[in-house]
């Protein structure tokens, strides 16, 4: 057991409050900054290793704070919908950069920076290029950083899984996107969750880029067919091109809550799969779930 603390950016969000878990069970002290700390008082219940602290990622000043005395910290904060100042460019990219810059500042040791398989600075979609640009500027700042790329993630409460079952269930003719030959291999959050916490816990200081994507590459149209399977759900798929899905988006980009955004639709156009070349899972002792395993539990659970 160790007490070194560890501030954790977005650890209330999706991802981020299985990270504060995961992080505990090492033996980290934790602390999780947001700008809800009420939420991370009703989420966690706190005590002498976990607190919660206001933070905004945007602002130098409350971001130095929230890093004061740490010994390590993860940014696992991220955007899929841009409004307002909120824009893929002031969080993937300029706070990304805030954080590692503060944290080489407050002579942090140790910092994991999540970002996601494909990210790509020369990308044509712009939420992959600011992830991209993200990573750079982060090892701009804090040349030993780790960069934990997952896959798309799924488990309870997600975006992802959870809304895929719902549309299956409601939708007797499902839309898929193109043809449905986009490759995803999909991580449980709980795995990519405790990859993190591993990270950081290893003794290598030097940088490292983690790719984690869970036991099993699917087509589009596969992971449908596998997710209708468990649910015991024979849904008719009908290929939909990526132009009609485009015009679609662009469209329902005018409602308040977008069904479908552009960003989704190009996401949906590359394939979402980890690089055999680069560590990921394997080398932190993870044997990462299969996505049938957790949707079983989440079915029993409803």
């Amino acid at each position: 057991m160790n007490d070194r603390t560890v501030t954790v950016f977005g650890g209330t969000g999706f991802l981020g409050r299985r990270v504060v878990r995961h992080l505990r069970k090492h033996g980290f002290s934790v602390q999780i900054a947001s700008r809800h700390p009420d939420r991370g008082h009703r989420l966690f219940g706190l005590g002498p290793q976990l607190q919660s602290v206001a933070a905004n990622i945007h602002d130098e000043r409350s971001v130095a704070d929230a890093l004061a005395g740490a010994y390590g910290v993860v940014n696992a904060v991220s955007l899929y919908v841009e409004h307002g100042p909120q824009t893929f460019h002031s969080v993937h990219v300029e706070s990304a950069q805030r954080v590692a810059a503060q944290a080489h500042r407050a002579g942090v040791e140790r910092l994991a920076h999540v970002s996601g398989i494909g990210a790509d600075a020369a990308s044509q979609s712009l939420y992959i290029r600011k992830r991209g640009e993200g990573e750079l500027a982060v090892r701009a700042a804090f040349a030993d950083a780790l960069l934990i790329r997952p896959a798309v993630m799924f488990g309870p409460d997600d975006a992802f899984l959870t809304t895929i079952l719902k549309l299956l269930r409601r939708l007797p003719i499902y839309p898929m996107f193109g043809r449905g030959l986009t490759g995803l291999q999909p991580a449980f959050v709980e795995d990519v969750a405790e990859a993190v916490a591993r990270a950081l816990q290893g003794t290598e200081t030097h940088a490292i880029t983690y790719e984690c994507g869970g036991p099993r590459v699917y087509s589009y149209e596969e992971f449908l067919r596998a997710v209708a399977h468990e649910a015991g759900l024979k849904p008719m798929l009908i290929p939909i091109p990526f132009a009609a899905w485009h015009a679609l988006a662009w469209i329902s980009e005018m409602l308040p809550n977008p069904p479908v955004t552009r960003n989704q639709v190009e996401l949906m156009q590359v394939d979402n799969v980890s690089s055999p070349e680069m560590p990921g899972f394997g080398q932190l002792g993870i044997s990462p779930h299969c996505v049938e395993e957790i949707l079983q539990q989440m079915l029993w659970s409803r």
